[in-house]
C-alpha cells in the first residue's frame, strides 16, 4: 500500500486519511455548505419555524444517521469508489455487480449539483469582495462585480479553478490540508457573527421563532419538508460518506464518528438561523423570502449595522468555506468513480471532470431553465433516489454479518434498531419524499 502522505498510486486503494481528525474535519466540511447556512434557515422561515426544527432534529437522529453509517460502513469494507464499493460489495453477497447503480446514482447527483453550486458559489465570492469593498455602504445591491453574464461566468470559473486545484492536489495534500485549514476558520467565524448577530439584531423574536414549540402548526407537508432538508443537509444520499468511509481505517469507530459529523452539521444548521434570523428580523425582512433574501436584501441589511461591509464580507467569505469544502468532495466522488472504472489517471480525472462541469455551469448561466432542470434534477430527483437505493442497499443486500462487523460499536439491540430503521423506515420515508418532490 502506498503511503497515506505521498496519494501515490491511481486506485482509491492507494490512499487512507493520515488521522481521525483529518477525516471528521473534511467529512464535516463535505456535509457542511450552503444547504446549512441557507436552505436550513429559509426551509424554517418557510415552514413554520421552531415546528420545523423539531422535526429536523429527530429525522436526523432516527433515520439520515443510520443511513449515514450504512453508506460509511459499505465504503470502508470494500475500499473502493462509490460504485466500485456497492457493486463490490454486492458480488460478495452473491448478489448482481449491477447494484453499483447505487453507487453511481450518488455521485451523478452530487456531480450535477456540483455544476451549477459553483456558479452561485462564484457569486458568493464577488458579494464578499463586493462588501468589503463597501459596494453595499449605501444601502443598494450595487452589483458592479456582478453585473453581466460575462461576470457570471468570470467568477464560476475562478472557484471552479480554485476546487480543481484542491482536488488534483490529492487526498492528504489537497483535500486535508485545505478543510484542517479552512473549517476551523469556518467555525470561529461562524460563532462570531453569530453572537454579532444576536448582539445587534433581533435576538429575543429569533430565539423565539427558532425555538419555542408551536405544535399546532406541524403538517404532513412540514414533516416532509424537514426529512427531505435533513437529507440535503447531511449529504447523505449523494455518495460522499461511502467514498470518505473507503479511505478510512479499519479501526476507526464508524458509530461514534458518524455521530460527530451528524451533530456538527447539525449544530451548524441551528447556529447559521441565529446568525441570520436577528437580522431577518431587525430589518423587518419577510423569512421566508428564500435565496432572493440573500443576495438582494441582506447585503442592504449589513449597510446599515454597525462595521457592516466588514460583517457583510466575512458572512460571504464563510459562505464560500463552505461551498468550497463541500464542492471539493462532490468532485473527488466522480474523479475517483472515473480513475477506477476507465482507468484515468487521478490528475487526468479531475481536471477533464472539472472542464464537463463548468461547461454545463456555463451554460446555464445563459441559459436559467438549465439551472433549473438540473436543480430539479438532482435535488427532486437523483438525491432521494440515491438516498433510497443507499438505504435499501445496506438493509437488503450487505450481508448481514459484514455490517455487524463494521457497526461493531453498536449493542446488539441497537444493531437491530439499526437494521429496522434501513430496511423499513429510511425506504418509506425516502420513498414519500421522492413522491412529494415529483408531483409537488
Amino acid at each position: 500500500m502506498a503511503s497515506p502522505q505521498t496519494d501515490a498510486g491511481d486506485t482509491p486503494e492507494g490512499r487512507k486519511w493520515s488521522s481521525r481528525t483529518a477525516f471528521l474535519i473534511a467529512s464535516i466540511g463535505a456535509a457542511v455548505g450552503l444547504g446549512n447556512l441557507w436552505r436550513f434557515p429559509f426551509q424554517t422561515g418557510q415552514n413554520g419555524g421552531s415546528a420545523f426544527v423539531i422535526v429536523y432534529l429527530i429525522c436526523v437522529a432516527v433515520i439520515v444517521y443510520p443511513v449515514m453509517m450504512g453508506e460509511l460502513s459499505v465504503g470502508r469494507v470494500k475500499g473502493k469508489s462509490a460504485v466500485g464499493s456497492t457493486s463490490g460489495l454486492a458480488v460478495d453477497a452473491g448478489k448482481s455487480p449491477l447494484w453499483g447503480v447505487v453507487g453511481l446514482v450518488g455521485v451523478t447527483a452530487s456531480y450535477l449539483v456540483l455544476t451549477t453550486y459553483s456558479v452561485i458559489a462564484g457569486r458568493i465570492m464577488a458579494y464578499s469582495v463586493m462588501s468589503f469593498s463597501g459596494e453595499f455602504a449605501g444601502g443598494e445591491s450595487a452589483l458592479p462585480l456582478y453585473a453581466s453574464p460575462a461576470h457570471a461566468l468570470a467568477w464560476h470559473t475562478l472557484f471552479m479553478g480554485v476546487t480543481v486545484l484542491v482536488v488534483a492536489r490529492g487526498l492528504n495534500a489537497g483535500i486535508e490540508r485545505v478543510t484542517t485549514i479552512l473549517m476551523p476558520i469556518f467555525f470561529i467565524m461562524l460563532v462570531g457573527l453569530c453572537f454579532y448577530a444576536l448582539a445587534t439584531g433581533a435576538a429575543e423574536q429569533a430565539l423565539s421563532y427558532l425555538f419555542t414549540p408551536r405544535f399546532s402548526e406541524l403538517t404532513p407537508e412540514i414533516m416532509l419538508a424537514a426529512l427531505g432538508q435533513a437529507f440535503f443537509s447531511v449529504a447523505v444520499g449523494g455518495g460522499v460518506m461511502i467514498t470518505y468511509g473507503a479511505f478510512l481505517s479499519k479501526d476507526e469507530n464508524l458509530v461514534t464518528n458518524g455521530a460527530v459529523i451528524a451533530g456538527a452539521d447539525t449544530l451548524v444548521a441551528i447556529v447559521a438561523g441565529l446568525m441570520i434570523f436577528p437580522v431577518v428580523f431587525a430589518f423587518s425582512l419577510d423569512p421566508a423570502a428564500g435565496m432572493g433574501l440573500i443576495f438582494n436584501a441582506m447585503p442592504a441589511a449589513f449597510s446599515g449595522m454597525p462595521f457592516g461591509s466588514a460583517i457583510g464580507g466575512l458572512f460571504f467569505f464563510l459562505s464560500f468555506i463552505a461551498a468550497l469544502t463541500s464542492s471539493i468532495a462532490m468532485l473527488l466522488l466522480a474523479s475517483v468513480v472515473v480513475e477506477e472504472q476507465l482507468g484515468l489517471g487521478r490528475r487526468a480525472s479531475v481536471f477533464v471532470l472539472g472542464a464537463i462541469a463548468w461547461t454545463v455551469g456555463a451554460a446555464s448561466v445563459l441559459t436559467p431553465h438549465l439551472a433549473e432542470l438540473i436543480d430539479f434534477m438532482a435535488g427532486n430527483v437523483a438525491m432521494p433516489v440515491g438516498g433510497l437505493l443507499a438505504a435499501i442497499f445496506a438493509g437488503w443486500v450487505a450481508p448481514r454479518a459484514v455490517m455487524r462487523g463494521e457497526l461493531a460499536g453498536l449493542s446488539p439491540m441497537l444493531f437491530r434498531v439499526w437494521r429496522f430503521i434501513v430496511r423499513y423506515l429510511a425506504p418509506v420515508g425516502i420513498g414519500v419524499i421522492l413522491v412529494m418532490g415529483l408531483v409537488g
